[in-house]
């Protein structure tokens, strides 16, 4: 392999992040080799990624009714690990961890032994094991490079800020598909309503996480891991263009913004070709066409859940895995047509109330607290007909 070449484990290959990261390593046929790839349960959508570059491993989390003859040289595993399988059967240079939701974790977990780089996607696993994996990622010297556009962002301003002090961080918020609707309407907004998100093209989780903001809420704790900053000094700002991904500022004041139009290829980019910059096909911003930037205060009133995640991560133990695993709960419900979008909120309120003050000292910690919030938010949906 050419020295300049880096081998990469795409984990979530068939979704929205994973396609579009291979969309780059297409481009650059010199520079990426696929090791692995990893996929839920649409098998001839990764068949059909296989074919075309080529793993070393593959993985899907249910065994299909046979592998294709030309596909049976690939190393295939199965069952709910097989994105920590196919990361061991088949090592790579970087990790791009896409899992959605805490089914994350344990790949980026095993993804920071064999990997030299984890170009972190799945916000999930720091919010429910951020300084378990940040401490390994440190003590293994491994590289942790963000993926999601906030977050890409700040990491690309400090990069420019050549190590000068930052007194905050500035998170960007598009406000989701529902940002100008008042309560009421919120209450009984339709998944169709939920799921048609005014400037991303995101996967369903994460559009529905945009909508009640608790999305926002979990990069604060992702945002307060990765960047060692305390979450007093980070604020969120609503921005409906999309167009200022987010912002530090120094102590003198002055604000360092990255921008673009919103196009994921573009935080992929960054991460795989760090610390060089890749051209992706990205529009050229004109700000001459944008025409006019605008920023809000946040509605905690109408959208309480960010806050919800700001006081779970100051609770610490066992709060922010409750929080998410509530979220992953309600939101999978949501989506199903069970509960009305107004119960998301209060189902994982009440959750976090019912857990417990806990030290998490391990990855089997974070498992067991996942599956008590869990078992609490379950019983919330069977009290909360729609």
């Amino acid at each position: 392999m050419p020295d300049n070449m880096r081998s990469i484990a795409i984990l979530g290959a068939t979704g929205s992040i994973g396609t579009q990261a291979l969309d780059i390593v297409a481009r650059y046929p010199d520079r990426f080799r696929v090791a692995s790839l990893v996929a839920g349960t649409r098998a001839d959508e990764l068949f059909a990624l296989a074919r075309r570059f080529h793993p070393r491993a593959a993985g899907l989390l249910e065994e299909p009714a046979c592998i294709p003859d030309d596909l049976k040289d690939i190393e295939w595993v199965f069952g709910p690990d097989c994105a920590v399988q196919a990361l061991k059967a088949a090592p790579a240079d970087d990790a791009l961890c896409a899992i959605v939701g805490i089914a994350g974790l344990d790949a980026v977990w095993t993804a920071l032994d064999v990997c030299s780089r984890v170009l972190l996607a799945n916000k999930e696993a720091l919010v429910t094991g951020g300084a378990l994996v940040m401490e390994k990622a440190r003590r293994l010297g491994r590289d942790m490079l963000p993926v999601d556009s906030e977050h890409s962002a700040i990491f690309q301003c400090l990069q420019a800020a050549h190590g000068v002090p930052v007194a905050k961080l500035i998170l960007t918020c598009s406000g989701g598909a529902l940002r100008d609707w008042d309560i009421a309407r919120m209450r009984t907004a339709r998944v169709e309503d939920v799921l048609a998100h005014p400037t991303w093209n995101m996967g369903a989780k994460i559009t529905v996480d945009c909508a009640t903001r608790i999305n926002k809420g979990l990069e604060i704790i992702e945002a307060h891991h990765l960047f060692s900053m305390p979450l007093s000094r980070i604020d969120v700002v609503i921005h409906p263009q999309s167009i200022v991904h987010s912002m530090i500022e120094f102590e003198d004041g002055a604000v360092l913004a990255q921008m673009g139009h919103p196009d994921m290829r573009g935080p992929i980019s960054v991460a795989m070709g760090f610390p060089q910059r890749l051209a992706h096909g990205a529009r050229p911003l004109d700000l001459t066409e944008v025409g006019s930037l605008t920023f809000e205060k946040p509605d905690q009133a109408r959208f309480p859940c960010m806050e919800l995640a700001r006081e779970a991560q100051r609770m610490g133990g066992a709060h922010p895995i409750a929080l998410n695993g509530a979220n992953e709960v309600a939101v999978e419900a949501f989506l199903k047509r069970e509960i009305a979008f107004g119960q998301i909120c209060p189902i994982i309120e009440a959750t976090l109330e019912k857990t417990e003050v806990c030290d998490i000292r391990s990855i089997e910690d974070v498992h067991a607290a996942d599956e008590a919030a869990r078992r609490t938010a379950r019983s919330m949906l069977r009290r909360q007909p729609c």
